[in-house]
């Protein structure tokens, strides 16, 4: 393809503008049109940055003329979005989590594979410098091999926070609470510094937002890896005033280095950096806690690194490589998450089948068991 990059954005909600600031930024890419169920919304959106064209369906937005579509609609209707635009040949970046079942994300990853298009997902807190320097200590062996790893995610999100969407904490729609919408990124981290997860054991439940979601508010669990590694994970939107989230990676030479993102929304910081040699630590609290940060802040705070992994998605699809995130790599942070929802429901550990090679490094929902 020419280096000219035409892209649509579907679904005008809260993130669609991230999108769209990071687009307007590369040269040779240019925002064409934007579709939303609501088409005056879209059409608000579009007159307000200046876009062509403001539709109402998927279908209309490929006939202007897309190479390219960003997909920030509620995370059940990803499948449809994204298996019509692979099937036309447009390349994808779809925001977390890919979807809220292994067996639909497989047919996304599927339809993109066969109709040879990109299918990137949205964990921009990879994109973090603490994350990417954590990464490349694992890498280059200052760590050793990660042994013992911890996710801690106290972020707030209240009533009126769900009531803005009836969508918003229910298990049709939502595909789930604290985990699938707000931790899915930790834990997307988490697996990504710890390697193949094997098992799961899980709590869960609804301890503060029992009126307004039917979802969980609060999880823990226990993760093994396939390396014999072990981690912690707890998660709660009921903390208030939020704390933020921390990621933690011991490795086997007795080095730890964590990831701690303070206030959420900021870029993370390694605030201990125990490595041998190396040491330093930052306080993130050293101006005190602060309030509650309203999700449309916190949503304009990650702009930056939204515009690192757009630019990254644009150099894929230009290159015809994979993105940094694919779809199928996105599939790993989904199957830790619904492992947890299984042991949680049946209170027994929850055993991960894997295997060797790209295509066996996630499950289906038949293929998460219950050991016995």
């Amino acid at each position: 393809m020419s280096q000219s990059l035409r892209v649509g954005i579907v679904g005008c909600g809260n993130i669609a503008d991230n999108h769209y600031q990071s687009y307007s930024e590369l040269p040779g890419v240019q925002v064409v049109g934007v579709c939303d169920v609501d088409l005056a919304r879209a059409e608000r959106f579009a007159a307000e940055r200046g876009i062509a064209h403001a539709v109402q369906s998927v279908s209309e937005l490929i006939a202007v003329g897309v190479d390219a579509i960003s997909v920030c609609t509620p995370h059940p209707t990803h499948e449809m979005v994204v298996t019509e635009a692979a099937t036309a040949g447009v390349h994808i970046l779809c925001e977390k989590p890919v979807a809220i079942d292994l067996a639909s994300a497989e047919r996304m990853v599927q339809a993109a594979e066969r109709n040879g298009v990109t299918l990137g997902v949205v964990f921009q807190r990879r994109y973090w410098p603490g994350a990417q320097a954590l990464r490349a200590a694992i890498d280059d062996g200052r760590l050793g091999r990660p042994m013992l790893g911890h996710c801690q995610v106290l972020v707030h999100r209240g009533a009126d926070y769900y009531d803005t969407a009836a969508w918003r904490g229910t298990w049709a729609a939502d595909g789930g609470g604290v985990l699938m919408t707000q931790a899915i990124h930790n834990i997307d981290l988490l697996q990504w510094f710890m390697g193949e997860p094997v098992e799961v054991s899980a709590k869960a439940g609804t301890f503060v937002l029992g009126g307004s979601i039917e979802v969980e508010d609060t999880a823990a669990a226990l993760i093994t890896f396939a390396s014999g590694a072990v981690a912690t994970l707890t998660a709660t939107v009921a903390a208030s005033p939020s704390l933020g989230s921390r990621i933690v990676v011991t490795g086997s030479n007795g080095a730890t280095v964590n990831v701690t993102e303070y206030p959420e929304g900021a870029d993370a910081v390694n605030d201990l950096w125990a490595v041998r040699g190396e040491e330093r630590t930052i306080d993130v609290f050293a101006d005190g806690i602060q309030e509650d940060i309203p999700v449309a802040d916190i949503n304009a705070r990650l702009v930056p690194l939204h515009k690192l992994q757009v630019a990254d998605f644009v150099e894929a699809v230009r290159e015809g490589r994979a993105p940094g995130v694919s779809g199928r790599e996105a599939m790993k942070s989904l199957q830790i998450i619904l492992a947890i929802y299984e042991s949680a429901r049946t209170g027994l550990p929850v055993r991960i089948k894997g295997g060797t090679g790209e295509r066996a490094e996630f499950t289906h929902l038949d293929e998460i068991v219950v050991s016995q």
